[in-house]
């Protein structure tokens, strides 16, 4: 089994956002993601007040959720935490792995968002983080989970511009599916303003809406949505998951 410090290194070592946790603000900073959760925990749970986000990363959307909730956000990458404590001080970032940490508190709300639950591989792990979801929420409670739940296949390879904070960059993305391990593989050929060129791997999980509602149930949630966003029904690849804490 991997410990979490080496696979903090190797995410670290393939994710070329970990290494520049200032270029994954920059690129995802319109992706939408907060405001969704936000709209489903007020669908869901309008009294909400405290909320937990597990795997955080820079802050960028526990900063949007702050606005209404007290929050705490974790995540396993102590360069993402020290990013988001800098340029966000007045929020509680902590580092810690979302399959062990315990905050020893239970809040109103429980999210995981940006795919993050997607780089946890295997079904014993995946339980363990389930478990830490279910450590954290009060009876009632609200879970909102954004993950992918069918693979990008893709036979061609994309191509795009994205905009950097040194100026646009030019990224190839390339996807491979194994069936057997659920894992969609992400290959990115980047080349910035510079010249530089970077290459980088993304390996996500994929699990399938009865698995999710699978996991959520063993760990004492009751599903009470599946959506690709509010009022949109559900067609992936990514959905948001919407549980409530039953015990």
């Amino acid at each position: 089994m991997t410990s979490p410090d080496m696979e903090a290194r190797c995410m670290e070592g393939t994710n070329v956002f970990y290494r520049n946790p200032a270029l994954y603000d920059a690129v995802q900073s319109d992706t939408g993601s907060a405001e969704t959760c936000l709209e489903l925990i007020e669908r869901h749970r309008p009294d909400a007040t405290t909320l937990v986000d597990f795997g955080c990363g820079t802050g960028r959307d526990v900063e949007v959720l702050a606005k209404r909730y007290e929050c705490v956000g974790v995540d396993l990458q102590p360069g993402m935490v020290e990013y988001a404590r800098r340029v966000r001080p007045e929020l509680d970032f902590r580092a810690g792995d979302m399959r062990t940490v315990r905050l020893w508190k239970r809040m109103d709300a429980v999210t995981c968002l940006g795919n993050s639950l997607a780089y946890v591989h295997d079904n014993y792990n995946i339980g363990r983080v389930f478990a830490t979801f279910a450590a954290h929420a009060r009876a009632g409670a609200i879970l909102v989970l954004c993950s992918p739940v069918w693979p990008v296949t893709q036979p061609e390879p994309t191509q795009s511009t994205v905009d950097t904070p040194d100026g646009p960059a030019s990224v190839t993305i390339r996807y491979a599916w194994d069936l057997r391990t659920q894992i969609n593989t992400m290959h990115r050929e980047w080349v910035f303003p510079a010249g530089e060129r970077v290459s980088d791997e993304i390996t996500r999980r994929v699990l399938f809406p009865r698995e999710l509602e699978q996991y959520a149930t063993a760990a004492g949630f009751e599903v009470v949505d599946m959506t690709d966003g509010p009022g949109m029904g559900l067609t992936g690849p990514v959905a948001y998951t919407v549980a409530r804490y039953t015990r």
